[in-house]
C-alpha cells in the first residue's frame, strides 16, 4: 500500500520580484519564500530549508529505529540538516547535504553508535531519494 504525501505552493510574478508560498502537508506549516530568501539572505523560506527538514525528521526517525533493531534505548535525537546549493553552469544545484546529529542513547558505546548512525543515513527513505545530491555527509556524537 502507497503512502501519498502532498505539498504544494504558489508562485506569482517574475523570478527576482516574485513571491510564493510554500504549504507543507495539510497546512501545519507555511511560509512565504521569494528570489532574496532563495539566493540571498531575504526573509521567509526556501525549498532548501524544507528539503532540510524533511531529510533532519527522517533521519532521525530512521536513527531511532535502527538503534531500537540493535538493541539501544534512543533517549533524544537532535539533528540539524545543512542544505548547500551551489551556482554551477547549468544552474543552482544542491551539491551537498551535511547531517549534524547528538543523540543521547542509552547502553552504546561511540564507535557502535557512528556505525548504527551512518546505517541509518544511508537508508532514510530521504537519504535513498536525495542520492542525486553530490555528498551526503553525517557528522555525529553521543551527548
Amino acid at each position: 500500500m502507497a503512502i501519498v504525501r502532498k505539498s504544494s505552493a504558489i508562485w506569482k510574478g517574475g523570478l527576482r520580484n516574485g513571491e510564493g508560498r510554500m504549504v507543507v502537508g495539510r497546512g501545519y506549516f507555511e511560509g512565504p519564500f521569494t528570489f532574496a530568501s532563495r539566493f540571498e539572505s531575504g526573509e521567509g523560506t526556501n525549498p532548501e530549508e524544507l528539503i532540510g527538514a524533511a531529510h533532519a525528521g527522517c533521519f532521525s526517525m530512521a536513527l531511532s529505529s535502527t538503534l531500537e533493531k540493535a538493541g539501544y534505548k534512543p533517549v533524544e535525537i537532535r539533528t540539524e540538516a545543512e542544505v548547500i546549493m551551489e551556482m554551477k553552469e547549468e544552474g543552482p544545484r544542491i551539491t551537498r547535504i551535511v547531517l549534524h546529529t547528538k543523540a543521547k542513547v542509552e547502553g552504546i558505546d561511540r564507535d557502535t553508535f557512528l556505525k548504527i548512525a551512518e546505517q541509518a543515513k544511508d537508508n532514510c527513505p530521504v537519504s535513498v531519494a536525495l542520492r542525486g545530491v553530490g555528498e551526503i555527509v553525517l557528522e555525529a556524537e553521543l551527548l
